[in-house]
C-alpha cells in the first residue's frame, strides 16, 4: 500500500492544473515528486532550497497576491524551524496556507532527533485560528488534503505519516466518527492510532471515537459520547501526550470528569530503533495502550480533570 506522502504529490499537481490560485513551495525535500508539475506551471511550483524560514515567507508571500499555498516539508523544518514565519508571516498577516509535513512524531527514525517532532501539534496550538488534519490512511489524506485546499485562505495544517491504520473511513475535515459503542468510558483515537486502540480495547465496554480533524476540537461529539458512555475520557494521540486534554477538559467544563492523555512521551530516546520499537516505548502499541486504557477505567488514576 503507498503513504500518504505518497498521495501528496499526484492529489496536489492535479489539483494545480485544475485551479490557478494553487501554488506549491518545497525546500528541496518532496522536490523530485513535482518534476512534472514544475514543468507544466513553472510559475507555480518553487523551490526555495534549504531555507525553511524562507519556505513559509514565500508561501506567505504567494498568499497576500491571493494564491493558495502548499507547502511540504519534514514536520520538524516545516512548523518547529521557521515557527517565527509561522506565527508572523502567516498569523499576524492574517493569510492563509496549507502546511503539509512528513515524517511526523517518529517516522524515520534513523534521521535522528532532528527530524522528528512529537510537539508540532502542540506548537501550533499557541497561535489562533489553525484548522489540524491528521489522517489515519493514505485515502483519508487525499480526502483532507483536498478539504484542506479548497478551505478559502484559511490556515491549515496536514499531518501525514507512514503510520496507518489498515482500512479507510469516511471522513469530513471536521467531526470525529463514532466507530464503536461502550458504555463505560470514552476513547479517543487520532488518526494512525485508531487501530491500536480497537486492538487494546477488545472485550472492553468503551466507546471509540475517530478524530482525523484535531483542531478545531469536535467538543460536541466529545459531549454526546459522555452522555452514554460517561465521563472517563482517554485521547490516544498520535503526538505528544496531552496535547488535547485542554480542549477536552474544557468540553466537559460542567460536568465531573477524569481525562487521561496518551501519546509520544518527553522523554528523548536516544537509541533510533525502528518505528514499531519506539511507539512500544512510548507505550503506544495494543498492548501497552490495554494496560494503561484499562486501567484508568477501572479506576487505577493516570489522569485528572
Amino acid at each position: 500500500m503507498d503513504t500518504m506522502r505518497d498521495r501528496l504529490a499526484p492529489v496536489v499537481s492535479r489539483l494545480l492544473d485544475e485551479d490557478p490560485r494553487v501554488a506549491v513551495v518545497l525546500a528541496e525535500i518532496g522536490r523530485d515528486a513535482f518534476t512534472e508539475a514544475w514543468h507544466r506551471h513553472p510559475d507555480r511550483v518553487v523551490n526555495v532550497g534549504i531555507r525553511e524560514q524562507l519556505l513559509v515567507g514565500a508561501a506567505a508571500g504567494m498568499a497576500l497576491t491571493g494564491l493558495r499555498p502548499v507547502v511540504h516539508t519534514f514536520a520538524s523544518f516545516l512548523v518547529e524551524r521557521p515557527f517565527e514565519q509561522v506565527k508572523l508571516d502567516l498569523g499576524h498577516q492574517d493569510v492563509g496556507a496549507v502546511l503539509v509535513s512528513a515524517a511526523a512524531s517518529f517516522d524515520w527514525p534513523a534521521g535522528g532527533y532532528t527530524h522528528m517532532s512529537p510537539g508540532d501539534v502542540a506548537l501550533l496550538d499557541t497561535l489562533d485560528g489553525w484548522t489540524v488534519h491528521v489522517p489515519g490512511h493514505p485515502d483519508e489524506a487525499e480526502t483532507l488534503l483536498r478539504h484542506a485546499v479548497a478551505a478559502g485562505d484559511d490556515k491549515v495544517y496536514v499531518r501525514l505519516s507512514v503510520q496507518a491504520n489498515r482500512d479507510a473511513l469516511p471522513v469530513d475535515g471536521e467531526h470525529f466518527r463514532t466507530v464503536r459503542e461502550g458504555r463505560s468510558g470514552v476513547v479517543v483515537a487520532v488518526g494512525p492510532m485508531l487501530d491500536a486502540v480497537l486492538a487494546a480495547v477488545e472485550g472492553l465496554d468503551v466507546m471509540v471515537l475517530y478524530a482525523t480533524t484535531v483542531r478545531p476540537f469536535d467538543a460536541a461529539a466529545l459531549r454526546r459520547a459522555t452522555e452514554t458512555a460517561g465521563t472517563d475520557v482517554v485521547l490516544v494521540e498520535p503526538y505528544l501526550a496531552g496535547t488535547s486534554t485542554a480542549a477536552a477538559n474544557d468540553a466537559l467544563a460542567d460536568v465531573p470528569h477524569r481525562v487521561l492523555g496518551l501519546g509520544v512521551g518527553r522523554r528523548e530516546l536516544r537509541r533510533y530503533g525502528r518505528v514499531e520499537e519506539h511507539a512500544a516505548a512510548h507505550g503506544l502499541d495494543a498492548r501497552s495502550l490495554r494496560e494503561r486504557i484499562g486501567g484508568f477505567m477501572a479506576g487505577e488514576g493516570g489522569g485528572g480533570s
